[in-house]
């Protein structure tokens, strides 16, 4: 069943445009029935997208922060008029909850498009203090002021991912025409349909011809091409790390600008004077949000020996709470993952622990969901017994996969020993995007924290504050965005100096 009938078209230059090379399936993870037909673009298309927002930069550059602030914020205005039609659609081509889709999808796109319509109001000028330069081959002796000005990058290709496709486009597109940039969106191929819709709302809202643009397409070449293209000053992608070096590799050709959100394999410390309740609840959220589909999901616990086997007891009854379902239908908490590829990679991931010796304590098989037997759905697993050199601890699996590693107490002779272990297993990753640490002591916590090699990390908490710089160390990424970080991501800084 279509939600929204007929082929979807190219948004290009402000014009709909029929795609060179047809449409392909969006299919729904659910049901695996046909959502809508999605455009393929050619790659002489995706150059005329970005040589369209090369034009339209010029003088969308030169508009004020009112009206671009005034523009996004009519695009919020229109997202929230039809945001239930926008969550019935993200959660066909997602297979999200009804709540996940309202609430975490739709509405956090519209809070972003809100953000940065107060954003684009933000000072770009910071005055520096004056120097004294004595008198030399420079010239005269002189006082010099200075300021520190950001300018926009220019034209920006933003390659989104599946997972979120309304969050995850928002929170690129809004901070970039905030700054006066101009884009090119390329979404993922399996649900590309609701950037679509995205698009048609800033047209609505009075987006001129050229700023905005997408282009889509399951062939490698799209991709490619949007991030190739000479018109192209600045690309920010999310994904995996492996197609996060391609693309680094090719921006290295020009120096393009580029801003990474990359995979993660959050390390959750548990130690033993923890809040179990609070850490269950946190670590569960792997298996129940975006059905582990997220890459800050606490998926590796590094647990101290004293709790280890009542946190696995706690983790097992939370577990055997969660309706694996039709996300459509009112209980459900887990739905499908993405496609039948991804869940056969899951579940190859489940296997691998169990060939590794670990102890699959529960999940890890294919619930039939109304008795159909159709969906791609993979029941929330719990691997027990891991060592650190595991692929199910080490690699991202992307799924409702939890694995847990025990550590052992602390000397008697050396209070913090317990500390020192934690933090081996916790950086002994190559990824480093957002850490939990769950203790009583908070400052112990804290201590643990600054420790960590990780861009983030929760204290007791799984909790955003969405004012706080987003981005990863190691193989996690390459910059930071959110908040006010990302309107300084997608901006160059230009210093002007004059004689006092």
């Amino acid at each position: 069943m279509s939600v929204r009938p007929g082929p979807q078209r190219l948004f290009i230059g402000g014009a709909w445009v029929e795609p060179d090379h047809g449409h392909h399936e969006v299919v729904d993870p659910a049901s695996e029935e046909v959502v809508g037909l999605a455009p393929e673009a050619s790659r002489e298309q995706v150059y005329a997208a970005a040589a369209a927002a090369r034009e339209a930069f010029a003088s969308w550059s030169r508009t004020t922060p009112e009206e671009r602030s005034a523009l996004l914020a009519r695009a919020a205005s229109v997202m929230r008029r039809d945001s239930e039609a926008h969550a019935r659609l993200a959660q066909a081509e997602t297979g999200a909850t009804t709540a996940t889709a309202r609430g975490m999808q739709v509405a956090v796109a519209v809070a972003r498009f809100e953000r940065y319509a107060k954003g684009a109001l933000e000072p770009l000028e910071q005055a520096l203090p004056p120097q004294i330069n004595p008198a030399g081959p420079m010239g005269k002796a002189a006082v010099l002021g200075a300021l520190a000005v950001r300018q926009p990058v220019g034209v920006v290709t933003c390659v989104t991912s599946y997972n979120n496709p309304w969050a995850n486009a928002a929170g690129k597109v809004a901070p970039a025409l905030a700054m006066g940039n101009t884009v090119v969106v390329k979404p993922a191929p399996q649900d590309p349909l609701s950037v679509y819709r995205m698009a048609a709302a800033l047209e609505e809202a009075g987006i001129p011809p050229g700023v905005v643009n997408v282009v889509s397409g399951t062939d490698v070449a799209v991709g490619e091409a949007a991030v190739g293209s000479p018109d192209v000053d600045m690309v920010s992608f999310t994904g995996s790390t492996a197609v996060g070096q391609r693309i680094g590799e090719v921006c290295g050709r020009t120096l393009k600008r580029q801003l990474m959100e990359l995979g993660g394999k959050g390390a959750a410390i548990v130690f033993d004077d923890a809040d179990l309740d609070a850490a269950v609840a946190g670590i569960g959220t792997t298996f129940s949000f975006y059905s582990g589909q997220i890459c800050t999901a606490p998926t590796r616990v590094i647990a101290q020996r004293p709790v280890y086997e009542r946190l696995l007891a706690e983790l097992t009854a939370y577990i055997g709470h969660l309706r694996v379902g039709d996300p459509r239908e009112h209980g459900t908490v887990v739905g499908p993952l993405i496609s039948a590829a991804h869940r056969e990679r899951v579940e190859s991931y489940v296997e691998s622990g169990r060939k590794e010796g670990a102890r699959v304590v529960t999940g890890g098989e294919r619930p039939t969901v109304s008795g159909s037997g159709r969906g791609f759905y993979v029941a929330p697993t719990l691997i027990a017994d891991c060592a650190s050199d595991m692929r199910v601890v080490r690699e991202e699996i992307f799924g409702p996969v939890v694995a847990v590693v025990p550590f052992d107490g602390d000397d008697p002779k050396d209070p913090r020993s317990a500390e020192e272990a934690a933090l081996a297993l916790a950086d002994d990753s190559d990824y480093g995007l957002i850490d939990y640490v769950y203790s009583g002591d908070v400052a112990r916590a804290f201590r643990v924290a600054r420790r960590l090699r990780a861009g983030g990390v929760g204290v007791n908490t799984v909790g955003r504050n969405m004012e706080a710089p987003f981005g990863g160390f190691k193989r996690s990424g390459v910059g930071r965005d959110v908040g006010s970080y990302a309107l300084h991501a997608y901006s160059e800084t230009q210093a002007i100096v004059w004689p006092g």
